[in-house]
């Protein structure tokens, strides 16, 4: 179909579905193709050029005195034809026809508008880009077509599958499918999305390909029937499918016959809009169908001008004529050659049919996709041919700053502008091409619907654009959609189900990534949300749950007052106190007697009242430790022990030398063992242990310290002590003090006495000593608060046996047998 003009315009369009093949011998002139099947979407795609042309021209402020023609021509979705009427257009071999009254020839070929199938283009945009020919295809999407080196005068309307992958990619994460099935044909358009959508998913991290299934162009029966056994076996409940309304209707045809369901279908821009599909046969699988499809557009006046198409105003171009002539013979079932009206019975097309009284999807003007990106790129070539033409002599981009002119302009000067060409539509779209030859991507989303009265309509649920050079933004209104489940809910497709929060996926050997075991998070690690790829630890003073999907503070430990240990030592160590106590007020009450006053009175007071103070540093083990507790235990400790192991072994002395000073020249031993000296031995003494103790306190002072080293979940809180050669020193001077104590008291304990004291001394200090050394190696290899409790029950233990070993004796004389208690009673003699 031509129209004459100053500037001409190629198209290439699928007016038909097939053609028949011709033989090649080489040796004759080859016939002409022979086109077939009608396509009456493909006739509307191709008025829809002849359309945007002649608003064009009827646009006086777009190209003022530049009449725009169309040389449209049908490549019957057959290679050789398509690439047969792309060189016809460029090299003009075409058919001539009547440019004006007097001249016949071909036309000035500026641009091509075409062609729809990616293998089609490539191996146009192959050819024709050695000549700098300009082609802006409406519908080939093919990322290969990007390469700028190999096809540097290609332009499209249409967004890449490129952008259209990396869509799909979108969609899938947003509906959390990680497992599904692909199907592309077997072209230049489906072996490009497989290699991309393989890639481009594995670098996203957004799931996995169950399988990759090919969909030839010929019928392959066995093929198919592998193919949906497939997809009826595997898990992946989602099928996406970039290949051809041609190939889906084989698929589905299938797909019926095995009754496959339960499927969601996700369809590329190639066949989202197939009204072939949509069948009564074919929508209880395809309804729930979503898609990416091209950018819907509105054209005022395309119906206008569709309504007007008459055969008669073709008359004059046999070609166009044959064309217009097609169409209304597969519109009104009529025949315009009376052969043919005759042999096959039809009616006799008169050509005054009126196309408005037919119902046809050719007036469905609904959701213009293909259209839209027809109309897109003529008006790129004209705004991109208007600026070449308002170039100013001497400032032009061409070699000496020179402009082109409508005489003598070429293909490769209008290819300069259409690389910079930017304009919006009367819909709204920004239209401008990048470095590559694509457009600024946009697509639609939607969601085929199968109505009541079996009508099928496909609403619009969302959309998806690039906003920037390395992502797009994805807008769905999931309230819109359809779902062909009995839940009307998205459904799962997951290799394995999520992995709960707590666990943390282990990929299974030889499997894809998707396909994982669910692993439990270990001791103290959580996961807090679900398909988490490794557990986190917990911060220090924190525990995993039970759940391990948070952290809980750790359970803290030390020996406290609110448990049965604590509370029996507790009682312990006050009724030690208690006791001291008593015995206190009954050697006071009975200060005067003669048991009381024997061997020091003094020294018994102050041994009682260091006794009471063993008792009660007790108590500074138990309770959550603190600096100033750490700090004060083993001081006091330290302290109270060695007061009272002095007062013994001076006691001890005492007696040495009283039973010294009765042998004849022992009385001057006697003036060593005052009452002065006993006190200062003692005071001595017990500043040694002070001194000790203040030294370890200045350098290596004990502090509280959380040990998490005993168990993982707790916490236990205990005091280091800071130097162990401190704590070392203090108990080893108090362990050589009892020692003392031990050996002068056995060596005194068989003098002559009925109330040898030093006997009660030395049953003490063997107590002291067994305890405190079974104290060591218990205390080593107690854990935490039980090491507080082997120290306290060590303290306990030593204090009750002096206590009891010293003044029990004496009590029970003081209050049951006080006719012992005279000196003639404890002399014994």
């Amino acid at each position: 179909m031509h129209k004459p003009g100053d500037v001409v315009l190629g198209g290439l369009f699928n007016v038909h579905h097939k053609s028949d093949f011709v033989n090649l011998t080489f040796t004759s002139k080859p016939q002409q193709h022979s086109c077939k099947s009608f396509d009456i979407l493909g006739f509307r795609y191709a008025m829809t050029m002849a359309f945007a042309i002649d608003e064009i021209n009827k646009n006086t402020s777009m190209l003022p005195n530049v009449t725009l023609g169309y040389s449209l021509f049908d490549n019957c979705v057959t290679l050789i034809v398509g690439f047969s009427a792309a060189l016809s257009l460029t090299s003009g071999q075409d058919e001539q026809f009547l440019l004006q009254n007097n001249c016949l020839g071909s036309p000035r070929l500026l641009g091509i508008v075409g062609d729809s199938a990616s293998t089609f283009s490539v191996a146009a945009a192959d050819v024709l880009g050695l000549y700098k020919m300009p082609i802006v295809s409406y519908f080939s999407t093919c990322s290969c077509l990007s390469d700028r080196q190999r096809f540097p005068s290609f332009f499209r309307t249409i967004p890449s599958d490129a952008f259209q992958v990396r869509a799909m990619i979108n969609i899938l994460k947003h509906f959390g499918w990680t497992w599904v099935g692909l199907l592309v044909s077997d072209d230049d358009y489906g072996m490009h999305v497989a290699h991309s959508f393989q890639s481009d998913l594995t670098h996203s991290g957004g799931g996995c390909l169950a399988y990759v299934e090919v969909l030839t162009w010929k019928r392959d029966p066995r093929g198919i029937e592998r193919i949906v056994h497939l997809i009826k076996l595997s898990a992946a409940r989602v099928v996406m499918v970039f290949a051809h309304a041609f190939h889906m209707n084989y698929l589905m045809e299938e797909v019926s016959r095995q009754n496959v369901t339960g499927r969601q279908w996700i369809a590329s821009e190639a066949w989202t809009t197939a009204a072939v599909l949509q069948t009564p046969r074919f929508m209880p699988y395809l309804s729930g169908t979503l898609g990416i499809a091209i950018r819907r557009g509105e054209m005022p006046g395309l119906r206008k001008f569709l309504l007007q198409i008459r055969p008669d105003k073709y008359q004059s171009i046999s070609y166009g004529n044959s064309i217009v002539k097609q169409f209304w013979e597969y519109m009104f079932h009529c025949k315009f050659d009376l052969r043919n009206v005759a042999e096959n019975g039809m009616l006799l097309c008169t050509g005054e049919e009126t196309i408005g009284n037919v119902e046809t999807a050719f007036l469905d003007l609904s959701t213009l996709r293909p259209e839209y990106n027809i109309y897109k790129a003529v008006y790129a070539l004209a705004h991109a041919l208007s600026d070449m033409l308002q170039c100013e002599p001497g400032k032009g981009p061409f070699e000496g700053h020179s402009c082109a002119t409508l005489q003598t302009m070429e293909p490769w000067q209008l290819l300069h502008y259409l690389e910079k060409v930017n304009f919006t539509t009367s819909f709204g779209d920004q239209v401008s091409f990048d470095e590559n030859g694509d457009v600024l991507p946009i697509y639609d989303i939607v969601n085929w619907l199968w109505l009541p009265d079996g009508r099928t309509t496909v609403q619009n649920v969302g959309m998806v654009k690039s906003v920037d050079s390395d992502g797009e933004k994805l807008t769905i209104d999931e309230h819109k959609i359809f779902w062909n489940f009995e839940s009307n809910k998205p459904p799962q497709s997951l290799c394995t189900e999520t992995c709960p929060p707590g666990t943390h996926m282990a990929i299974k050997k030889g499997e894809p990534v998707c396909c994982f075991d669910c692993i439990p998070c270990s001791e103290g690690m959580i996961s807090n949300k679900t398909d988490s790829v490794e557990c986190t630890s917990c911060p220090l003073d924190f525990w995993s749950s039970s759940k391990r999907d948070h952290c809980v503070p750790k359970k803290s430990e030390f020996l406290s007052y609110h448990e049965p240990l604590g509370i029996c030592l507790t009682v312990a160590s006050l009724l030690g106190t208690f006791m001291c106590g008593v015995v206190l007020g009954i050697f006071i009450y009975h200060r005067s007697t003669p048991i009381v006053r024997a061997n020091n009175s003094e020294l018994s007071f102050l041994l009682v009242v260091s006794l009471k103070l063993c008792f009660l540093c007790a108590l500074l083990f138990i309770g959550h430790p603190k600096l100033w507790t750490c700090q004060l235990r083993h001081a006091v400790f330290g302290i109270s022990f060695v007061l009272s192991v002095s007062c013994i072994l001076v006691k001890t002395m005492v007696v040495l030398a009283v039973f010294r000073a009765s042998n004849p020249g022992g009385n001057a031993i006697l003036k060593w063992f005052g009452t002065v000296q006993q006190r200062g031995t003692v005071i001595v003494l017990t500043s040694i242990q002070g001194a000790i103790c203040t030294v370890w306190l200045v350098f290596a002072s004990p502090v509280p310290h959380k040990n998490t080293q005993y168990h993982k979940d707790k916490i236990v809180y205990e005091c280091v002590v800071g130097s162990v050669i401190g704590f070392s020193l203090l108990l080893g001077y108090i362990g050589s003090l009892a020692i003392l104590s031990f050996l002068l008291a056995f060596l005194a304990r068989n003098l002559p006495d009925n109330f040898n004291e030093a006997k009660l001394i030395t049953f003490s200090m063997v107590i002291f000593c067994a305890v405190w050394a079974a104290f060591v190696p218990a205390y080593v290899n107690s854990p935490g608060k039980y090491a507080d409790a082997v120290e306290v029950f060590a303290i306990l233990a030593s204090s009750f046996g002096l206590l009891v070993a010293l003044f029990g004796p004496k009590c029970y004389i003081i209050l049951f047998r006080p006719e012992k208690n005279t000196k003639k009673g404890i002399m014994g003699r």
